[in-house]
């Protein structure tokens, strides 16, 4: 058996500049024979210059590229029904590549397919919807579900009940988590402070699109600041501050001259990690995050993190109420903020040691040792409830 990896193109500012090196670990860690399938990047700059989660021409680009790569691959009768081709994203243009050339050849060159999704158009928050794009999108995901030998891995509960509703046919799988790589992160840090010695700070790590509700975040600030005057809420991008409403980027600047907030822009993953691992909280008010990387760095880097019990993340939080705040309850949310600010949570590590070991979960499903997280039977709402760790 081997493993074609369709991985993603690398930004700076997004953890696919990363996703490729801690895929890989896990694959030479377990002994997995593997193939990583290039692809051609569109430019040199590491940055999302149109569209919000990756680049639109760049990712179209770089897609395109790896799937005649893979073509060539099976063309040259490389792959066969032993193997496994895994895409780090449900969307790759050039898919339909696929169900066109299985569906002419004979079974023994048919492999076994992995498309783990992110969000896609079955997420009423996802960027598709607001661009205007989830009509084809939708359908694009129905030919997924239809391509020979295709199982699809769903990040959480939550996300697989939104599959099953929109009536996907193809075998559903929750890994439980995002591709992370905790030490990785660890080793990019010299110095990871005490947290009675680090500052009171609250970092936004989320992009600053209207999904991941800013104006909460801001509103937050400027109430608790009341109070609170020395504690310092910060936005840190990979980018430049940017939304998909400009009317939230107008405002942070706006409280940003009044000292209600602290503006990080176009940061490096090494200069936002070493700010993390000076943090005492991360900081999430997201309607659409679907597990968040965001909440695995800052873990790693002993950085306490608050969470809306909201979709996915009672799961990722393992149902621990000091860390989870009633969704959109400002009250609450400063309640368990001043707790968290003054001391490190006990479960500190918990989630990033969790999602460490969610590629060894898809790498389980992949090779027939994770029947266990498979989704798509009757009772597939019976383990929503129960603490994963």
């Amino acid at each position: 058996m081997k493993i074609f990896y369709m991985g993603l193109e690398p930004y700076e500012g997004r953890y696919t500049l990363q996703l490729q090196d801690w895929t890989e670990r896990a694959y030479k860690k377990r002994g997995i024979d593997y193939v990583v399938v290039p692809g051609t990047t569109i430019d040199d700059t590491k940055a999302i210059s149109v569209g919000q989660v990756l680049d639109a021409h760049g990712r179209s680009y770089f897609g395109m590229s790896q799937m005649m790569n893979l073509v060539q691959m099976m063309r040259n009768g490389e792959v066969t029904n032993k193997d496994i081709i895994f895409f780090e994203d449900m969307f790759q243009p050039g898919m339909e590549s696929l169900p066109y050339i299985l569906h002419q050849v004979e079974d023994k060159h048919r492999p076994t397919i992995y498309l783990r999704c992110l969000a896609q158009a079955i997420d009423p928050d996802d960027f598709v919807h607001v661009w205007g794009m989830s009509k084809w999108m939708s359908m694009y995901e129905q030919m997924c579900n239809e391509i020979p030998n295709v199982n699809i891995l769903a990040t959480n509960e939550e996300m697989v009940a939104h599959m099953r509703i929109a009536n996907w046919s193809a075998p559903i799988y929750n890994i439980s988590g995002l591709s992370f790589g905790k030490e990785e992160v660890q080793s990019r840090v010299e110095n990871i402070k005490p947290f009675v010695e680090r500052t009171q700070r609250v970092v936004f790590g989320a992009r600053w699109d209207q999904e991941k509700q800013p104006q909460f975040f801001m509103d937050l600030a400027t109430k608790y600041k009341e109070t609170h005057p020395d504690v310092e809420f910060a936005i840190c991008q990979g980018g430049p501050l940017r939304s998909n409403n400009d009317f939230y980027v107008q405002e942070a600047k706006h409280l940003a001259k009044e000292g209600i907030l602290t503006i990080h822009e176009n940061l490096k993953k090494n200069e936002y990690y070493e700010i993390l691992a000076d943090s005492r909280v991360m900081f999430n008010c997201a309607l659409q995050d679907w597990v968040s990387n965001t909440v695995s760095e800052a873990d790693s880097l002993g950085c306490n993190t608050l969470f809306p019990a909201y979709r996915s993340f009672p799961e990722t939080f393992a149902n621990d109420h000091t860390r989870l705040y009633v969704p959109w309850s400002q009250q609450d949310a400063m309640d368990k903020l001043e707790v968290l600010l003054s001391k490190p949570s006990p479960s500190i590590g918990k989630i990033s040691d969790w999602t460490n070991g969610t590629i060894d979960r898809m790498i389980d499903i992949m090779t027939g040792k994770g029947e266990q997280w498979r989704r798509d039977g009757q009772h597939y709402r019976t383990p929503v409830s129960e603490a994963k760790y």
